[in-house]
């Protein structure tokens, strides 16, 4: 984008003071969770029939190629309003300015089964006589990211009533190509990995029509758009283009933030000191000189450099973006050295014309820590006015708290939750770099975190809804949704009823998760096709299947796929087998709780076949443990870990197996994704006071200086990646000791587990207010202090006690 500003106006009349407040410090003080406010609700006659509005786009762009388009529409109000509503949606993206004031950004990522649109209060920007809308539209083209679905370019604006109707698109409104803009094509040659996050943008200036979302701009010779189909909500007309449904998310919150450090110089020009950092002084470059600094924001993040540029026609400036720095070899190493390493990464690019402070801002987040800024200047000295950037993300709040008398753990927190709130924008993404797509993998474990630490579930539900209608005709989900290239990873589709169980577990919402019955069955029969009835267990399966990052199971590239246990094409693999019956356990959980007792114990005895089939065939004696297959030539941490879980193997037995598991370094390991299920089956074997010893891993990536965790141990593509965000719901759940002690929270069960700390103090956000523990453990006994919200009732456990709890404050000591 070419202007951009943060009006603190704005988001106050959007309600983001609280999205404000998290993404700053990342913490909320409320007595009571804090969620930031969706939009108006729409007019139920725009969700019953035809808009009177229409897609409009210019005709001089093509409907799918590269582009960015500018709108704009004047018209009269005779007084200022109270309320005025409107709803907007555009393929690719949009951003709407109301009387040169930027307003919001959208639509929510979906798909054209339910292509979102967001409702806005405008009245707050409106004024009694001649108004401005101004919408700048981009369509990616070949570059569009993975995350954007797409039919063609357009913008669609509806007026919520009578009043309102002014605004509609249509034929009135006024448009033209914004020829300043090109993508620049990510560099996967030098990145070396598997990048679809979309292209960096170029700006040439002489060709972008400066202050064009201002009321003043002269838009003569503008042209009329097309005038495209109606707006259509979901389930009515004759096609399925872009159904129309209402934004279920708030709007992304936005925050100023500066840069902590310039790290590096290069060239003949002086370095820019911390005035420059401030945003109080200029960095000139002068005629025909090529200089660069490497500025440090300290932390990881997700934002909207905003770059001040006069003067330079004829320069080149570039911003370049990246995690870490890397070696000759690609190697990170520290995170904080830059000695003898580069940046590489995603750039954008801005061709000054020489006019005074021209803004420039990329058309979407950029993901980073370091950013390299290079001018080129010609025969004109070009002057950087400010760099700093406006960080985004999902409006969560940190309504939980953990502090032990280990320091220690707070960095684990600390860390744990910025990761998980840089992987959440308008859906979950597996990591803001590289891919910023929801897969449900990252996704079960990211719902847990945000359910614990901030409460707001629904990023949550909104996950579970998109990937229930991705489903194919023979069943399963698609592994990553929405997405433009389909993708179907098997065992995600028994993960995805694991949310749905988590979901039940923690979210008393009956009619929510009955919605889901009917896509749980239909993975699950997908399953039981495949089940071979000679062994008991899965046979070959189509598609991806999964599981893991271990160096054992290697990228195929005959295959074309990697990650997957022994036995997973071939038939036999006691991993996928025992997921599929936890999935059958949890579906049956389900079924029963919606009075469907005879599929309930149909699927629980499906379950035990399949336990009972897995021990049977790949259980080694020798070994005392669970193999990948029956030909028991590979044995790993998954297996055994999934036997525990899966009730496989139980009682005093499930503790010899999990010491084992940790011991035998024969075994192939799990990563920090699939920690997190060996380190629940530590917790489920009985042994979770030893949970914090497990956390070396993480430990040892904040040695190596990362602000987030990675996707895997080194060497990694992604430095932040939520499925490693796991340890922040384990302190709470584990150690703290919080969980549901019913179905949707309607009781609690507090066990804690200390491991070798003597002081923990927790708060869990909960639909009833806040759960608050605090324990102080000495040479002999237990004190705990515990605070229940509203009606909420449960038992605290320690040493095999039981002791009942009530509503409201009590104190207990064992």
């Amino acid at each position: 984008m070419a202007s951009r500003s943060v009006s603190p106006l704005r988001l106050l009349q959007l309600g983001m003071a609280a999205a404000l407040l998290s993404l700053a410090s990342g913490r909320a003080t409320a007595a009571k969770p804090v969620y930031a406010p969706a939009g108006p609700t729409p007019n139920p006659q725009l969700l019953t029939a035809a808009w009177p509005a229409h897609w409009i786009a210019p005709a001089d762009l093509p409907a799918t190629e590269y582009g960015v388009a500018l709108f704009r529409h004047r018209f009269t109000l005779v007084e200022r309003p109270a309320r005025f509503v409107v709803h907007l949606s555009a393929d690719n993206r949009y951003r709407l300015f109301v009387n040169g004031t930027p307003i919001c950004s959208g639509p929510q990522r979906s798909d054209p089964v339910a292509w979102s649109f967001d409702s806005i209060d405008l009245a707050p920007q409106l004024h009694a006589g001649e108004n401005l809308l101004a919408v700048q539209v981009w369509n990616y083209g070949v570059e569009r990211p993975y995350f954007l679905m797409s039919l063609r370019t357009g913008l669609l604006v509806q007026g919520d009533g009578p009043a309102e109707q002014v605004v509609n698109s249509g034929t009135t409104w006024r448009t033209r190509r914004d020829l300043g803009y090109a993508p620049i094509p990510p560099d996967r040659a030098r990145l070396r990995t598997f990048f679809v996050a979309g292209p960096g943008d170029r700006l040439d200036a002489t060709a972008h029509p400066w202050g064009w979302e201002q009321p003043d701009f002269n838009d003569t010779g503008w042209a009329a758009p097309l005038a495209l189909d109606p707006g259509i909500p979901a389930g009515h007309g004759t096609d399925i283009a872009r159904w129309l449904r209402p934004r279920n998310l708030p709007l992304m919150a936005e925050s100023p933030q500066r840069f902590a450090a310039v790290r590096r110089t290069s060239g003949p020009t002086p370095a820019p000191g911390p005035d420059f950092l401030a945003g109080r002084a200029p960095w000139v470059v002068p005629p025909r000189t090529k200089a660069s600094i490497l500025l440090d924001h300290g932390v990881e993040t997700n934002a909207f450099p905003q770059l001040v540029v006069g003067g330079g026609r004829g320069a080149r400036v570039s911003l370049a973006y990246a995690e870490a720095l890397v070696d000759a070899s690609g190697s990170k190493g520290h995170r904080d050295a830059i000695d003898g390493r580069s940046l590489v990464g995603v750039e954008d690019q801005l061709l000054p014309d020489g006019g005074a402070s021209r803004h420039f801002a990329p058309l979407d987040f950029r993901c980073f820590r370091y950013v390299e800024l290079t001018v080129e200047t010609a025969a004109e000295a070009a002057t950087i006015e400010d760099l700093h950037s406006i960080a985004t993300g999902y409006p969560f709040s940190e309504n939980a708290s953990f502090t032990s008398d280990d320091p220690s753990l707070a960095r684990v927190w600390d860390t744990g939750w910025r990761t998980a709130r840089l992987c959440a924008d308008e859906t979950y993404m597996d990591c803001p770099y590289y891919e910023r797509l929801q897969y449900i993998g990252d996704t079960r474990i990211q719902g847990l975190v945000s359910l614990y630490v901030s409460g707001d579930d629904r990023l949550l539900r909104n996950a579970i809804e998109q990937f229930d209608r991705s489903r194919i005709p023979e069943g399963l989900t698609q592994s990553r949704f929405p997405s433009a290239s389909a993708q179907i990873i098997s065992p995600f589709s028994l993960l995805w009823i694991g949310m749905v169980h988590d979901y039940w577990r923690h979210r008393d919402e009956a009619a929510f998760v009955a919605a889901r019955l009917r896509g749980i069955e239909n993975v699950l029969a997908w399953f039981a096709e495949h089940v071979d009835p000679e062994s008991g267990m899965l046979g070959p399966l189509p598609y991806w299947t999964f599981v893991d990052w271990p160096e054992a199971w290697p990228w195929d590239e005959a295959r074309g796929t990697g990650g997957e246990p022994p036995g997973a094409h071939t038939g036999g693999s006691s991993i996928v087998t025992l997921q599929y019956a936890m999935a059958l356990d949890q579906a049956a959980d389900l079924l029963r709780a919606n009075g469907r007792t005879s599929a309930a114990d149909h699927a629980a005895q499906q379950a035990a076949a399949l336990r009972a089939a897995t021990l049977r065939r790949c259980w080694d004696e020798g070994r005392r443990l669970l193999a990948d297959s029956p030909e028991k030539s590979s044995f790993s941490q998954h297996a055994n870990a999934l036997a525990l879980l899966s009730g496989t193997v139980s009682g005093p037995a499930a503790q010899e197996l999990i010491e084992r598991t940790l011991a035998d370094s024969r075994l192939v390991p799990c990563t920090l994704y699939f920690r997190f299920y060996l380190l629940r089956a530590l917790k489920a074997a009985g042994l979770a006071d030893r949970y914090l010893t497990q956390l070396g891993p993480w430990h040892d990536m904040l040695a190596l200086g990362l602000t987030t965790f990675a996707e895997r141990p080194e060497p990694t593509r992604s430095d932040c990646h939520a499925w490693s965000a796991s340890p922040v719901y384990e302190l709470l759940a584990t150690v703290a000791g919080i969980e549901p002690g019913s179905p949707g929270f309607c009781t609690v069960r507090i066990a804690p587990h200390l491991g070798a700390l003597t002081h923990v103090k927790a708060r869990v956000p909960h639909p009833a207010g806040f759960i608050q523990v605090e324990l102080t453990r000495t040479a002999d006994r237990i004190r705990a202090h515990v605070e229940l919200p509203g009606p909420l009732t449960g038992e605290f456990l320690w040493a095999e006690r039981s002791i009942p709890l009530h509503a409201g404050a009590q104190d207990i000591e064992l």
